[in-house]
């Protein structure tokens, strides 16, 4: 398969995760990037946020325009997301790969837990 062919399925998945769940595109392309186009484990996460950020502007923009987003309800999050993204940001170099891998198996283990609790 070749590697533009590898690129446009990542990006459909990432695309239809954000679409149906909500910025979930990172749960697809971390693991897409690192095991099957070989990318470092920190450029993975990184350019992760770098694709989720434009596809959850255009899934934002169609639920909007469909009339399924409060912004009254959606503001304090975006005030306290931009501090967390801009802290997590500076600390992104300082942290280790092990841990970051952890962390993101320990998110994806919990998000998993409550989908399946909750259902």
């Amino acid at each position: 398969m070749t590697d533009r062919v590898k690129y446009l399925v990542t990006g459909a998945c990432a695309g239809a995760a954000n679409g149906f769940f909500g910025s979930g595109g990172g749960l697809f392309l971390v693991p897409l990037f690192t095991g099957w186009l070989g990318m470092q484990q920190k450029t993975a996460f990184a350019t992760s946020v770098a694709v989720i950020f434009p596809l959850s502007a255009v899934s934002a923009a169609i639920y909007f325009w469909k009339g399924d987003i409060s912004l009254s309800y959606a503001m304090p999050y975006l005030l306290g997301g931009v501090v967390g993204g801009v802290i997590s940001g500076l600390l992104f170099s300082k942290i280790s790969v092990p841990l970051l891998r952890k962390a993101f198996a320990l998110l994806l283990l919990w998000g998993g837990v409550r989908a399946v609790l909750l259902l």
